[in-house]
């Protein structure tokens, strides 16, 4: 399995930006496909975005479509979420997961490998 740890997250104000990172070790990162999902208190956790194991594909999540971007870098072992024009409804704890095939998912439950979550709060 890979070991997954997020980091960059943070309180913010409407309209602001915000990078998530997720350091990876243990076996080949580049192997993976990768996503970020998040869970907002009494609500399940829910999809965010995802990302191939080269990075030439992606999907988002329609509520985050067009203000946030996932990119990985291989050589780094690192994953990144750059989150712009932030919204209170983004609030939530931010989860990097790992999948052991090379195609993107959308679906929590095809993800085998997660970290523990880095809380994003955005302010009104």
């Amino acid at each position: 399995q890979v070991q997954l740890v997020e980091s960059g997250g943070g309180l913010v104000q409407a309209g602001g930006s915000l990078r998530l990172s997720c350091a990876a070790s243990g076996r080949t990162f580049s192997n993976y496909a990768m996503g970020w999902f998040r869970q907002a208190p009494g609500k399940e956790r829910e999809f965010v975005a995802t990302i191939s194991y080269g990075g030439a594909y992606t999907n988002y999540a329609d509520s985050v479509r067009g203000r946030f971007t996932i990119s990985r870098d291989n050589a780094k072992n690192t994953l990144h979420l750059r989150m712009n024009s932030l919204k209170p409804e983004d609030t939530a704890v931010y989860y990097c997961a790992g999948r052991r095939l090379r195609g993107p998912a959308t679906n929590k439950s095809e993800y085998t490998d997660w970290g523990q979550g880095a809380q994003v709060t955005v302010s009104s």
